[in-house]
């Protein structure tokens, strides 16, 4: 493919396992730049091996980690990707012949679906993983990340597009790491949370389980998917409930906050 003038930017944390499938799948990015906050498996070569430059920075939370990472690119469109996400042909084609447009224009970003695998096969009918559109294409000067330190989104205020093909999502390829995934983003919501001075609101938290599960299950048609998405919706209820939990747990007992930071350093889970 030829190669257009675009910077794809990809963040990692011992990513070994999928950096290549998702750097090799851009072939048209003029440059590939990975973020890395300090991996200790062959993240960092293999990235390297694929034709990706990859800069050090100790993890800032995501959103201000996605905003370095900007500033770091050596062009003004940027492709934003996680390292278990990757282009399917049919987008990384539908990029290539519509990106010189795009980018000639006032376009502040556009919008990609995506499609999500899970437990080793794609979801048919659950509708956050059918095509999800997610902000990931962007010029620097006329977008940004929220600051939060996860569930950041891409802001910006003026035009934007919507491609029609979709990339692709290997989510979580076991429950275990799913798992180990819903307690760092629950601590990391949380803290946002403190900084806010949200109210805690625990009286809600008997009905927030059974109204998630049914909106993941039935509103959003995870029934149809048999009992992987049963899994996706009881994950969803459970962490929707975790983090109330740990937010009353930090608000009423301080000292937990130093004692959760500590545990999840021990296992590689504060970045």
């Amino acid at each position: 493919m030829q190669t257009l003038p675009i910077t794809l930017v990809v963040m990692t944390y011992n990513e070994a396992k999928s950096i290549a499938r998702c750097l090799d799948s851009v072939p048209f990015a003029a440059e590939k730049l990975v973020i890395d906050s300090g991996s200790t498996d062959d993240t960092v070569a293999i990235a390297q091996a694929h034709g990706a430059r990859v800069v050090h920075q100790d993890w800032l939370g995501f959103g201000p980690q996605r905003n370095f990472a900007t500033t770091q690119a050596s062009h003004p469109w940027l492709l934003a990707l996680d390292a278990d996400e990757y282009l399917t042909p049919a987008l990384a084609t539908e990029l290539q012949q519509k990106l010189p447009a795009l980018m000639a224009g006032d376009v502040c970003a556009a919008y990609l679906r995506r499609a999500t695998i899970y437990m080793g096969a794609p979801m048919r009918w659950y509708l956050p993983s059918m095509g999800e559109k997610m902000a990931r294409l962007y010029h620097r000067d006329r977008a940004r990340w929220t600051d939060a330190r996860v569930h950041e989104s891409l802001r910006f205020d003026g035009p934007s597009v919507t491609l029609d093909a979709r990339f692709n999502h290997e989510n979580n390829p076991s429950l275990p790491e799913k798992q180990l995934k819903v307690l760092r983003y629950a601590e990391l919501k949380c803290r946002d949370w403190l900084e806010k001075d949200k109210p805690v609101r625990m009286w809600q938290t008997p009905f927030v389980f059974p109204l998630a599960f049914i909106k993941d299950y039935v509103f959003r048609l995870g029934f149809l998917d048999g009992w992987r998405g049963y899994a996706i919706a009881q994950t969803a209820a459970s962490y929707a409930v975790y983090k109330r939990m740990r937010y009353y747990e930090m608000r009423r007992n301080p000292a937990s906050r130093e004692s959760a930071a500590n545990a999840l350093h021990r296992h590689g889970l504060d970045r």
